[in-house]
C-alpha cells in the first residue's frame, strides 16, 4: 500500500488492506482451502466480498471446515466460492483454478515433520512437485502474485535466536527440506519468468479448526483435546523446548498484506510470521491449564507426563519479525494468551472425535 511508504503507522496497514478489499473485488485461488489455515483465509476473503476458487483433495483437509465457513459467512457470500475437488500434483487442476485469477494463496501441503519422516516420497510429491505446478500454472495464466506457505522448519539446525530470514542451517526432516526447496523454486520463477511471489515462514500456527486427531496433530489442539477428554497430556522431552506460537488471525493478516503490497522491495521475498516470542512447552501447559481449569474443575489436580523427544524437532524456535513489519506492515493482533482464549472457546464447542 502506498500509504505505508508515506508514513502511515504500521498498525493501520491491515485495516487499509481490508478497506481496499471491501471496495474492490478480486479473484483468489486458495489451495488447501478445506484445511486449517486455508479455511481461515477463505472465511476472511468471503467476508470481504471477494471471489474465491478453492482447491483441495481432502487428504488432510475436511469438508466440515468448509461447512463451518459457509455457516459463518452466509448464503450470499458463499455464492462467491467455487470448490475444485482436486490435487495440486495435477497440473491441469492448478491451471483450471488459476484461469482469470488475480492472486494465489498456496497453502496445500503435507504439513507434518513426523509424517514426512514416515513418508518422505509423499512429502516431496505434494510439497515440491505440487508447488512447482502451482507456480507454473500461475505463470501460464498470468496470475499477479503467488503467496505461499513457507515454514520455520527451514531454519534447521541453525542455532541463532531469534531466527532471521537470511540465516538457515541444515534441514532436519524431509518436510523442512521440501519447504526450503519451495523457496528456491519461487526465487527461480521470479528471476526466470518474472513471476511475483512472497513466502511466509509460519511458526507454530494454532487456532479454531486445527485438527486435534491423529498421530501428527499439532501440540495445542492435541493437548486441549486430551485435557477436555480427561486424558493425561504427554509432553515430548523435558518440556523446556520452546516455540513461537502464532494465532491464525496473524497468519491471515500476513497473507493479505503480502498479496496486496505494492512496495517493490517487498516482492520476491520470504518473511517470518509469528510474534518474536518464545514459550516453553511447560509454560504452554501451565497457561492452558490456567485458562481451562476454571470452567473444567476436573483439571485442577491434573499433571502432565513426559515422553521421549520427537525425531526431527528443533530445540528452540523464535522469529525475528522485523522484516515483515518493515516491508509489509505486519502487526500481530493476537498474542499467545489472546489467541488461546479464542481457540479454546471453539474447541470447547467442537469436542474432538
Amino acid at each position: 500500500m502506498s500509504d505505508y511508504e508515506n508514513g502511515t503507522p504500521a498498525t493501520s496497514i491491515y485495516q487499509l488492506v481490508r478497506e481496499q478489499l471491501e471496495h474492490e473485488q478480486y479473484r483468489w485461488v486458495v489451495t488447501g482451502a478445506a484445511g486449517f489455515i486455508g479455511s481461515h483465509l477463505l472465511h476472511t476473503l468471503l467476508e470481504l466480498g471477494q471471489q474465491v476458487v478453492g482447491v483441495d483433495n481432502f487428504l488432510t483437509g475436511h469438508k466440515r471446515n468448509l461447512d463451518q465457513v459457509r455457516d459463518l459467512v452466509g448464503a450470499a457470500a458463499w455464492r462467491n466460492f467455487v470448490l475444485i475437488d482436486g490435487d495440486v500434483r495435477d497440473l491441469s487442476v492448478c491451471r483450471k483454478a488459476c484461469v482469470d485469477a488475480d492472486y494465489v494463496l498456496h497453502q496445500a501441503a503435507l504439513g507434518s515433520v513426523g509424517r514426512s519422516l514416515a513418508e518422505p516420497l509423499l512429502c516431496n510429491d505434494i510439497n515440491v512437485c505440487g508447488q512447482i505446478n502451482v507456480l507454473d500454472a500461475a505463470r501460464l495464466t498470468g496470475v499477479r502474485r503467488v503467496v505461499y506457505a513457507a515454514s520455520s522448519s527451514s531454519y534447521g539446525d541453525h542455532p541463532a535466536l531469534p531466527k532471521q530470514e537470511a540465516q538457515i542451517g541444515l534441514a532436519l526432516s524431509p518436510y523442512a527440506l521440501s519447504k526450503h526447496i519451495n523457496e528456491l523454486y519461487a526465487g527461480v520463477y521470479g528471476r526466470c519468468y518474472g513471476l511475483e511471489t512472497i513466502g511466509l515462514r509460519y511458526f507454530n500456527v494454532f487456532g479454531p479448526r486445527q485438527d486435534p486427531n491423529g498421530a501428527y496433530a499439532a501440540v495445542i489442539p492435541q493437548w486441549v483435546a486430551a485435557m477436555l477428554a480427561r486424558r493425561q497430556v504427554v509432553i515430548n522431552g523435558d518440556g523446556e523446548s520452546s516455540r513461537d506460537f502464532c494465532y491464525v488471525a496473524n497468519v491471515v493478516q500476513a497473507n493479505l498484506l503480502a498479496a496486496l503490497t505494492d512496495r517493490r522491495a517487498a516482492i520476491n521475498q520470504v518473511y517470518n510470521v509469528a510474534l518474536n516470542a518464545r514459550t516453553t512447552l511447560n509454560e504452554l501447559y501451565l497457561l492452558l491449564h490456567e485458562l481451562l481449569a476454571e470452567r473444567h474443575p476436573h483439571l485442577h489436580d491434573a499433571q502432565p507426563s513426559y515422553g521421549p523427544f520427537r525425531p526431527g524437532d528443533v530445540r528452540h524456535s523464535q522469529a525475528d519479525i522485523g522484516k515483515a513489519m518493515h516491508l509489509l506492515g505486519y502487526a500481530p493482533t493476537h498474542d499467545l494468551r489472546r489467541g488461546l482464549m479464542q481457540a479454546l472457546r471453539w474447541y470447547e464447542q467442537h469436542p474432538a472425535g
